[in-house]
Formats: C-alpha cells, structure tokens, sequence
C-alpha cells in the first residue's frame, strides 16, 4: 500500500510540471572592455545542471523553462566569473558583461552547506579548488592532489594511502562527500585511504569547521565535497583521454571518457586504470612493497528537463595496496617473508615491476547513487540516495597467499532529502532529514572490531537571508541521533568483542554573518556547533593494524565529541591582489585520541608475541585547537600574467589540565610555508594558449610540540621541498584544447624527509644506518597528457 502511494505521489508530482507554463531565457554575452561578443562562454543553470554556450555572436538561449528564480553561472575563458539570480516569469532576456582578469581568487558557486549560493556569501569557512588547479601537481592519489592547498593535509601509509586532515583534524572528523552523498569506506583505519577515482572528479569544495548542517555527525573538521564534471551541453558528444607517467616509482594511469547530451538524456561513463611500483627516496633507496593498482569503472545516466534532473550513477572502484612492513636486516636492506616462510633479504629483481607482496590489501568499492532535484511552484526539492558495499581484504601469510587474514564487508544505504523553500524578501530557507543504515560482517580469519549495524537519522533547518546584498545573515540547527550494535565475536573460547548496544543523541549548529565592506572585500564571522560519536574502532577495536605498526584497543565507555568553534574570515580580491585571512579557534570535548601503553617498569606493551608491535588504547580529553591560514597573490599591472603567490597554515593543538608530556594532542600537522612563483599567458601563437609556468617552495617548519608521553609520537624536524610546473593547450584537428599538457617536478633537490603524519615515520629502525622509519617519496617528475576531442 504504502509502494502505490509512493508511486501516486511521483505521478502526481511529474503532472504538476507539465501543466506550468513554459518560458525563454536568452540573451548576449560581451567583453567588458570591446565590447566584442564573446563565443563559446559556458552559460549554467547550476540548480537545473543545465548548460549552453554562446555562438559566434554571443547570443545564447534556453527553452522551455518553469517559471522561478535561476542561479546562473556564467564563464569564459581567462575571463572573472559571473554569478547572477535571474527570475523567470515571461520570456526573458539577459545580457551579461565579461571582464578580463588576471586574479587567482574567482566567484564561484559552492553548494557543500546547503542549497548554491555565492562563496562569498556564506558565513561558512570555504575553499572550492578546480580540477585544473590539482592537474598541475604531481600526485599518487586524489587527497595527494589536495596537499598544497591551505589547512588541509594528509596522513599517509606510502604513496598509495592517504587520509585527508583539515585543520589538525583526521579520520571520521573529516565528511567526505560524493556529489553531496557521504562516502563510506570505513574511514576508522589509519591504513584505510579514501575510494574515490581520482579522474573522476571535476571540482572540491572543502568546508573548514562544522558549519555544515546536512550530514550530520562527524564533520567537526569539516567537509570535502567532490563535485563530478558538469554534464554536457545541449546536443554535445565529448570524449577525453588521459595518461599520466611519473619517474619515481613508475605510475602508469589511463583514464578515458564520454559524455554527451541529447535533448535532456546525459550520460559520463569513464573507466580509469592505474599502475604504480615501489617508490624510491635517498636514504631508503627503494621502499619494498610500496607499489599499488587500481582498476575504477563509472557510469551515469540522466535527465535533464525544465522540471530539474534526476541522475543514477553507479561505480566500481577496485584497488590492490601493498603494505610497508619495512623489516630490514643488518646491512639495511628490506627483508620480507617467501612463500615457504623463510625471512628473506630481497634483491634487485623484488624492487622491480608491479609484483602484488604482503603483506597487501584488496578493496572493492561498488557505489549506486540516484541524484535528484525537482523544480516546484513554491520551491525545490532535492533528494539523494545511495547504497555502498565495501569489501576490505587483508592478505598477510605469503605462505597461505589465498588466506584472507581479515576482511570486512560493509554495506550503508544513504538517505539525504531536503525542500528548499522559494526565496521571498531575500530569505532562503531549508529543511531536511538525511542519515544512513551500515552494517558490517568480518568474513576473515582475524578480526579487529565486531560485526555492528549502525543506524542514523537526522533533521535540520537553515535559513539565510541578505540585507541590501551586502550583508548575509545565516544560522541553523540539526539533531542526530545514531545506535551501535556490536555483536559478541569470541576468539577461541575467549570473549574478543563483547556485545553491546549504544545510543547516542546529539546538536549541531551554526551561525555567522558574511559582509561585503566594498566590490572587493569580504569579511566573514562563523559560530558554529559540531558533534561526532566514536566510531566502531575507538569502541571496540582490538588486534594489530599492519600499516600503522601498532596493536589498538578501543573503549566502549568513550563519549561523543562536541566541538564549538569560532571562525573569521576577511577576503580581498582586487585586481592586482587578492588576500585570504582564516584564523579560528576550536574547543573540543571529550577529544578522542591515542596513547601507547607501558607496562610499570616502563616498557611498551606487547599483545601478541608472534607480532611484537606496541599496544595504543583510545582515549579522550578536552582539548584547544587555534591557528588558521592566510594566502596572498600579487599579480602586479601591468605584468597581469605573473602571479607572486604565499600562504601559511598553522595549527596548535592542547589540552587542558594535564602534564607536559601530555599537554600537545598527537598527530597535527607542522605549520607549513608555500611560496609560488607562476605565469600565465592566454596565448603564445596559433597553436598554444593557456600557458604556464611556475616555481614553488613548500617549507615545513619542525614539529616539537607532541604527544611525549609513553613513546607515543616523535617530534620531527623541518624541511625544503622545491617544485617546477610547465603546461599549456595545444591546438589540433580546429579544437583550442584538443590537448592539455601538465608537465611537473616534485621534491627536485631529492631530500629524504618524514612527513609528522605519515604513518612509516614509526616503521622499525634501519639497523645499518639507526634511523627509524621509512621516508617520504624523493624527487619525482610527472608528465600529463589529455585529449578532448
């Protein structure tokens, strides 16, 4: 009964659209300066994901669209970005001016806190980097692509495997959103990476603070949204291949794709293929074991219509990560265990191809999402589902290469539903429910947390309103409520989990203010609200995590994480300077975290004889985290092609009421200096355009304050890493882009150095040389080929 009325309803509601009456938006584009009109200008219904592009004449035009308010995009090439709310009640017409510009800091759209709305307008801390941006770096992996961006970092278990930290912040604390729709891949585990194609991905919004409402627990530190590639235009077929090569470790990565649009039916599929060796830095030489694969498949079909859109997306993402043990004998040389259980010193021919070792990992992460968004009379609704099944197999006994040491099967079914009320006196409003339903099995022979079934549900409300469009006022409020379910799993005739029920209730909120002082600067005040329940792992885990050396046990007595956190903001974007200052101040309490456990006399705690690393238990304090980041970009007229660029990132991170060796919290990243020089041509001749070329410095500064008590972190020095960056778009077949060249060179001087965050830093002492660890990836040169055609 309750399917029929389902259906009645969506019948119901899919007549309502037909019967609206239909209008034309058309209108000119311009150069500002000429005015000349300006071609192939991407005009986007962001909200109805619609786009067109102006002809020979800049005219453009939409047809058959409701009546209602649009927010439109409008882009150029080497052209400042137009954001405009356009109200279609009749035919309309619209014409819009381009103004050439050479800043770094553009207008955009970013939708990560609730319905589009103009960054500058949001109260929220945002940062929206576009794909291009991340082209231009060397990376391994799709949070690798995000290392130089301002208060974001990442801890990382080789080339292969990397967490994203924003703002000293890591694990659940981070949300990571796909097209709106939480990723979930089991983000307890320091060796678990993110499963995302890294090719498939078009924009990031990175929301710093919890001033995200729609998701509910866990985003204290924030949000990373990865946005997919708008669709095609109107009757557009477009095809893109990509091939990467990096030197150090040999990444070979193939990524090919088509997309088009007939009459409103869109479809993206991509299949994307990855190759990687063991990576190599000066003091290790090459790092056993340190190479990986991975195989992603993707596919969307969709329709855009004037009553909005509704998308299904289904993706494969399938990845082969060896694991470092890092395990060497007397000369330094890496050993590792043989299929007949011999320990084993490897030679030349071990560190050379794409050979799987162990001990590795094996993820298999099927996606199916449906993305929806309908246009009503007196609002809009969107509404998103999704189910996810993340198959984690560990495979540690080269003597047993089948044996499936552990493997989790986790399956989540996504819900997110949201109605937009139509704005009216500058008031935008919306309400929503979202949560998910998670259930995991351990189908392996060990197990590190029990088998659990999580349920969430969630509802907020935001609203925003603009007062003589310079000053934006925005608040709202969320409740969660989240139940754990862990069932008894017995080890032998011993209890290794016992079972218990939990539930746990909890507040979010946010208020803030964002206020344009002129055209060119934006000062920001955000008061915000975050709560996050411990997760399976700080509950209930117990055994030996492989890529993080270490044996956890969790405490099912921890609470939950309230955050309350203070941001400012102030922005300047002029034509010749663009400034970005972000501190915050962040309280924390009931902070959950890990110490290493010793035993009266001092010594580290051993669980398991047979595979002596040392036991960390969770536990939890209150803790302070304060710091921030500024950026400034000089680009100087009339040199408007040369861009001078700075930023710093800080973070300091204590507790209250406790001993020195206790008082910094582990893990937060050192403060961190980056300084680029970068030019920018829109043309060279008739065969290249968009031509760059840049020079960066990234200093680290040491990081002494840490978590000293019982051996549980070490501090680590200071270090240079130079950078190079050359690319363009070359002309062929009458196409500008037929192909984009990114050619960069990371680390170049080769200094070996360890990262505060990787987890390798405590791999075991090489006893040849009595370093402890292993380091970070050394110089590294990539090459990035695209073609659209």
């Amino acid at each position: 009964m309750l399917i029929k009325k389902i259906y009645f309803f969506v019948a119901m509601l899919f007549a309502a659209q037909l019967v609206m009456a239909q209008y034309k938006l058309s209108g000119k584009i311009t150069d500002f300066d000429t005015q000349e009109p300006v071609k192939n200008a991407s005009v986007y219904l962001v909200d109805l994901k619609k786009s067109t592009v102006s002809d020979q004449n800049g005219n453009y035009t939409f047809q058959n669209l409701k009546s209602g308010k649009y927010f439109v995009e409008i882009t150029g090439d080497n052209y400042t970005s137009l954001l405009v709310s356009i109200e279609v009640s009749q035919d309309a017409v619209s014409d819009f001016t381009l103004q050439k510009s050479a800043k770094e800091i553009d207008e955009v759209v970013v939708t990560a806190v609730t319905r589009a709305s103009e960054l500058k307008k949001i109260p929220v801390v945002i940062k929206s980097v576009d794909k291009n941006i991340i082209n231009q770096n060397a990376s391994t992996n799709l949070i690798d692509g995000l290392k130089n961006i301002p208060g974001v970092n990442q801890i990382t278990s080789g080339a292969a495997i990397s967490k994203p930290v924003i703002r000293g912040l890591g694990y659940n604390r981070v949300i990571t959103l796909v097209d709106g729709i939480k990723q979930e891949g089991q983000q307890w585990g320091g060796e678990h990476g993110i499963e995302i194609d890294e090719f498939s991905v078009g924009k990031v919004e990175i929301v710093k603070g919890p001033g995200s409402l729609m998701y509910g627990s866990d985003g204290i530190a924030g949000v990373l949204n990865f946005i997919s590639p708008k669709v095609a235009a109107n009757g557009k077929i477009e095809n893109q291949l990509i091939t990467n090569y990096q030197t150090n470790n040999n990444l070979i990565a193939t990524s090919f794709s088509n997309k088009g649009n007939k009459n409103g039916f869109v479809w993206e599929g991509r299949l994307t293929n990855k190759l990687a060796g063991n990576y190599e830095n000066k003091y290790d030489g090459k790092v056993l074991n340190s190479g990986f694969k991975e195989l992603d498949g993707n596919l969307m079909l969709g329709i855009n219509k004037n009553w909005g859109h509704s998308y299904f997306n289904v993706s494969s993402y399938n990845t082969t990560l060896n694991i470092v043990e890092g395990e060497r004998d007397a000369d330094g040389k890496f050993t590792f265990i043989n299929n007949n259980g011999d320990d084993v010193t490897a030679t030349d021919e071990d560190y050379k191809g794409y050979k799987v070792g162990f001990p590795h990992q094996k993820i298999n992460h099927l996606r199916l999402t449906s993305n929806n968004y309908f246009l009503l009379k007196n609002g809009t609704i969107n509404a998103d589902f999704a189910f996810q099944n993340n198959k984690r197999k560990e495979f540690a006994d080269a003597t047993k290469p089948d044996e499936k040491e552990l493997f989790f099967d986790l399956n989540t079914f996504n819900y997110n539903v949201r109605y937009n009320v139509k704005e009216t006196n500058n008031w935008e409003t919306s309400f929503g429910i979202g949560g998910m339903q998670q259930s995991n099995t351990n189908k392996g022979v060990e197990a590190l947390i029990p088998d659990y079934q999580f349920f969430d549900a969630g509802a907020f409300v935001f609203t925003q309103k603009t007062f003589n469009k310079n000053l934006t006022l925005a608040g709202g409020l969320r409740f969660d409520n989240r139940n754990v379910d862990a069932q008894e799993m017995l080890e032998n005739t011993d209890v290794k989990f016992a079972k218990f029920n939990k539930n746990y209730s909890g507040i979010s909120g946010s208020l803030g203010l964002s206020y344009q002082l002129d055209k060119q600067s934006t000062i920001k005040l955000n008061l915000s609200r975050g709560f996050r329940v411990p997760n399976i792992a700080e509950l209930s885990s117990n055994g030996i995590h492989e890529g993080t050396f270490r044996y956890e046990i969790g405490d099912i007595n921890l609470k939950s994480e309230i955050s309350h956190q203070i941001d400012a903001a102030y922005f300047l974007n002029s034509d010749h300077i663009s400034f970005e200052f972000t501190p915050f101040v962040n309280f924390i309490s009931n902070y959950i975290y890990t110490e290493k456990m010793q035993d009266a006399n001092g010594n580290d705690v051993i669980i398991d004889p047979s595979d002596p690393v040392p036991a960390f238990r969770f536990t939890q304090g209150n803790a302070q985290l304060f710091g921030g980041e500024i950026f400034l970009d000089f680009h100087p007229h009339p040199f408007d092609w040369l861009h001078v660029e700075n930023s710093f990132s800080y973070v300091r991170a204590t507790q209250n009421n406790r001993p020195e060796n206790e008082k910094f919290l582990p893990f937060i990243p050192a403060p961190k200096y980056r300084g680029e020089i970068k030019t920018n041509f829109e043309k060279v001749n008739n065969t290249f355009s968009d031509f760059y070329a840049k020079f960066s410095v990234d200093h680290y500064f040491k990081q002494n304050n840490i978590y000293s008590a019982f051996d549980t972190e070490t501090a680590t020095p200071s270090y240079t890493l130079l950078s190079v960056g050359i690319g363009a778009d070359i002309k062929a077949f009458g196409k500008k882009d037929f192909f984009n060249v990114f050619i960069s060179g990371e680390n170049l001087t080769d200094v070996a150095y360890q990262n505060h965050l990787s987890r390798l830093k405590y791999a075991p002492e090489n006893p040849a040389t009595g370093r402890m660890g292993v380091f970070n990836m050394g110089r590294n040169f990539s090459v990035k080929l695209m073609m659209n055609f």
